[in-house]
């Protein structure tokens, strides 16, 4: 089996990102992370994004609050990122804790700071198939993978296991796009195992360590792992069980190394997009 790491496809990004820097003829543009507590899963995507940020010569702030923050507190300090000019684009560490409206900040956000294409703006242009918004960082990372391995998606039957509006649904529209044939599965889908084996590319974003073994994956099938969770010992580990697909799939991608080094390149395209169009170069 042929390990599918990020490497190439990042490297692939760090091209593009180099070619819109050129373009903002020396502003560089600023990212804000935005992180509410102190989740394990929020804490590790933030450093692999500012240390991307910064492997590419782009700017990062991160602006972390207490779990608690009420609401309003939390709203106001949003808006004062939202509205500084200085920053370009914004990331929101989600899930929010329960005392703060997830809908009501997702509805504040500007569209053209959203890199993760969080706004209602955002997520109909990607079901619209407009590519004028920002698809979620995570699901666009999955194309850009499959395209820099050199896998056809063009007519391939492809199984998303997830329907999260973060990973799975907005990944099927960009999938759609390439023309694939997508099934979406989810945890009361029957026959959730044979559903997958039928699929020659299989995504796992259930969101639940280890849930996807051999018994999931059909002969020579490509398996990506978009899964980050922590487990017992507080590791790093996908949605597959690696080692029980070594003998069956074609490819598969690891965690961590995979999907998420890409998906925080993806996020810096992204600012440099955004930080384009704001200057309209």
């Amino acid at each position: 089996m042929r390990i599918l790491k990020g490497a190439d496809a990042s490297a692939a990004i760090k091209i593009q990102v180099a070619e819109g820097l050129e373009r903002l003829k020396g502003k560089v543009p600023k990212l804000g992370i935005i992180r509410v507590g102190e989740r394990a899963d929020d804490k590790s995507y933030e450093r692999g994004a500012v240390k991307r940020m910064e492997s590419f010569g782009l700017r990062v702030q991160s602006y972390v609050y207490p779990e608690k923050i009420s609401h309003e507190d939390f709203e106001k300090e949003f808006r004062t990122i939202n509205e500084d000019p200085d920053v370009a684009g914004i990331l929101l560490l989600r899930p929010l804790p329960g005392q703060i409206s997830e809908k009501q900040i997702e509805n504040m956000i500007d569209p053209a700071k959203d890199l993760d294409g969080i706004s209602p703006a955002n997520i109909a242009k990607v079901f619209a198939g407009d590519s004028t918004g920002f698809a979620p960082c995570t699901a666009e990372a999955v194309v850009e993978m499959l395209k820099a391995a050199g896998i056809s998606i063009s007519g391939k039957r492809i199984t998303i296991v997830g329907r999260s509006m973060v990973v799975g649904r907005p990944l099927s529209m960009l999938l759609l796009q390439e023309n694939a044939t997508v099934t979406i599965c989810h945890t009361r889908t029957r026959e959730l195992a044979g559903a997958c084996r039928s699929a020659e590319i299989l995504v796992a974003a259930a969101g639940k360590a280890g849930m996807i073994d051999q018994s999931f994956v059909g002969k020579d099938a490509v398996v990506i792992d978009v899964g980050i969770n922590v487990d017992e010992k507080g590791r790093l580990c996908g949605d597959v069980d690696f080692d029980s697909i070594t003998e069956i799939a074609s490819m598969a991608t690891p965690v961590p190394g995979g999907v998420g080094a890409v998906t925080t390149a993806v996020l810096a395209k992204h600012l440099v997009r955004a930080a384009g169009l704001a200057q309209k170069v």
